[in-house]
Order: C-alpha cells, then sequence, then structure tokens
C-alpha cells in the first residue's frame, strides 16, 4: 500500500526467513505468467540467481512446494506454480487486501510525521 509519503509491505515471517512478502508474490505470479524462473527474473529486474533463492526459500518455508521446475535439456526446462503455490498466493493478497483496508487510516496519518524526502 502506497501513501503519498510511505509504504506498507505485508511479510510473513517463518522463523528467521521471509515465507512470503510482496516480491515472492510478484514472483510467483510472474512465474505463472512465464512458465520460467529465467525469464520472471529478466521482468522483475533481479538475477536469476536471486530469484531462484527465493524460489527455494518459499519452497522450504512451506509444507509443500509452492514452485515445481524441471532441469534444463534439449527441450529446455520450465517451472509452474503448484496447486498448493496459488493457494499460498491467493491467501497472501486476501491478508495483504485486508490489512491495507483496516490500516489505510493509520498509515496515512503516520506519513503525516515523515520528512519531505529522505535525509
Amino acid at each position: 500500500m502506497r501513501h503519498p509519503r510511505g509504504a506498507l509491505k505485508l511479510r510473513v515471517m517463518f522463523g528467521a526467513e521471509i515465507a512470503m512478502g510482496p516480491g515472492k508474490a510478484s514472483l510467483l505470479e510472474a512465474i505463472g505468467a512465464t512458465g520460467s524462473i529465467s525469464e520472471s527474473a529478466r521482468s522483475l529486474g533481479m538475477s536469476y540467481r536471486r530469484a531462484w533463492l527465493l524460489v527455494d526459500t518459499m519452497n522450504r518455508c512451506f509444507r509443500e512446494p509452492v514452485v515445481a521446475s524441471a532441469a534444463g535439456g534439449a527441450r529446455g526446462g520450465g517451472a509452474r506454480i503448484t496447486p498448493f503455490g496459488r493457494e499460498v498466493l491467493s491467501r497472501y493478497r486476501a491478508m495483504r487486501a485486508r490489512a491495507e483496508r483496516a490500516l489505510d487510516a493509520e498509515v496515512g496519518r503516520f506519513a503525516e510525521l515523515l520528512a519531505p524526502r529522505p535525509r
């Protein structure tokens, strides 16, 4: 959620790991659209390694994999969001929307305390 000066980001922690957050949600959406971790990484302006590490973290944090991938070869590899991953993404989106609605006025008032720009 963005206000004129400030943002609200919902992150779901699992121990010391960020199991789900805005970047991971965007990556899952991109993988769903492209069928590729590398293409998704490019579209989001991140390295393949970074994208792969985010997918690996998500797959380790949840009780089932959120992304299934096939190694490259003659026909190339690929990746897809699992049905469980779609459920994770759907629930995250719902939580984020609810948090934004609930905190909208408070975040707006809090943003009034921020400087015109970072110093």
